[in-house]
């Protein structure tokens, strides 16, 4: 029914992924190649049609359909009053370090991670960052719990969690979750949980998504789960997200720390939402099928013409997390942009060099003529 195979130009309207090195091939920055859902369009142009663009905020259809989604999707019934709504969710990350962080606290973060988890230590005054690299168990990834508690301090206020994860691909259980909750509870920790790939999921019945506000009810006054439909969607463009923070008091401290300091949301960000939550699972359905059979097309193709490079086996997102350190590269991602003209995501920026993060979410011709780019020049 949806067209993920067409190659639509993207140079020249001011986006990021093609404009910022428009001398590269670019298979980087967190966005989809495809035509978002049509009836979100249809929304944005709908209310562009009404002549006035004052200040918005979030309206009843976004509330209701924002609600109807975390009911159906996550398994969990909210009020109203326990949605923050925020233009991203890196300005929600800057936001908890500053509510519940003084100077000389720490930061926890798990390894490779999305590199603002790695910075955003330094939007509060003199606080520290401990990261912990994740660790293999039976060839999956997950949390090194022992490094973990050498690792934390009194000082340690927050973990920074991405659930799934990027760039890893993890979907994490139940158990693992809970496992993380009770870690943060014992140390007096708040665990912000950014799950903007949750509904990126290939196998759900497999490796379904646990919603933190998921777990065990006395772990969520110290939960901040992070939600928004921009990756699933297509809409990172728009800005629209959300923080669901069910506990009283910590909302609260939330939103004291916000101060003047974040920009209004658009009112074409609140109706793409809602127009995306309410219609576009047909469309969510279709995108994920062509996302697992890329995938598939990915690891055969680099099995079977450049076996040196290591590839992560995704249980979520677009993002396949690749370890080029058999290859000899000094810095791989540098020699495929000054060798084979690509853009690709430096896995130093996440906490581990010698990796590169490649995006598959694209037409499957322009994928393959990303992977024949590094295998040309490997």
């Amino acid at each position: 029914m949806y067209d993920f195979d067409t190659i639509i130009s993207r140079r020249g309207t001011g986006n990021i992924k093609y404009d910022r090195r428009p001398d590269l091939d670019p298979f980087w920055v967190a966005d989809m190649d495809f035509a978002s859902a049509p009836e979100i369009t249809e929304a944005i142009i709908r209310r562009a049609q009404h002549p006035i663009y004052g200040y918005a905020q979030a309206h009843h259809g976004l509330i209701e359909a924002t609600c109807g989604y975390l009911s159906t999707r996550q398994k969990i019934v909210v009020e109203e009053q326990s949605l923050v709504w925020l233009g991203g969710l890196v300005p929600a990350l800057s936001l908890a370090v500053r509510a519940f962080c003084s100077p000389g606290d720490a930061v926890m973060v798990a390894t490779p991670s999305y590199p603002p988890f790695l910075g955003v230590h330094h939007d509060g005054a003199n606080l520290d960052l401990i990261s912990v690299p994740h660790c293999q168990t039976n060839g999956r990834w997950t949390f090194d719990f022992d490094a973990m508690e050498a690792a934390v301090t009194e000082k340690t206020r927050i973990f920074l969690l991405s659930n799934p994860q990027n760039p890893l691909g993890r979907v994490f259980t139940r158990g693992e979750l809970i496992q993380l909750a009770e870690f943060c509870r014992r140390h007096d920790m708040i665990l912000v949980s950014d799950e903007i790939h949750c509904d990126l999921i290939f196998d759900e019945q497999t490796t379904p998504h646990v919603c933190a506000h998921s777990l065990p009810e006395i772990y969520h006054d110290r939960i901040i789960t992070l939600l928004s439909p921009s990756k699933t969607y297509n809409i990172a463009g728009i800005g629209i997200a959300y923080a669901l923070i069910t506990d009283d008091s910590l909302r609260r401290r939330f939103h004291s720390a916000r101060g003047h300091s974040l920009a209004e949301i658009s009112t074409f960000g609140y109706y793409a939402a809602e127009a995306a939550y309410r219609h576009g699972e047909p469309w969510r359905r279709e995108m994920i099928a062509y996302l697992t059979k890329n995938q598939e097309i990915l690891h055969d193709f680099l099995a079977a013409h450049a076996g040196k490079l290591q590839v992560n086996h995704n249980q979520a997102t677009y993002l396949t997390w690749i370890d080029c350190r058999a290859c000899g590269l000094e810095n791989p991602a540098l020699h495929f942009e000054q060798k084979a003209k690509l853009f690709l995501s430096d896995g130093a920026f996440f906490g581990m060099k010698g990796f590169v993060r490649f995006n598959f979410a694209c037409p499957k011709s322009r994928m393959l003529e990303g992977l024949e780019k590094m295998v040309a020049v490997l």
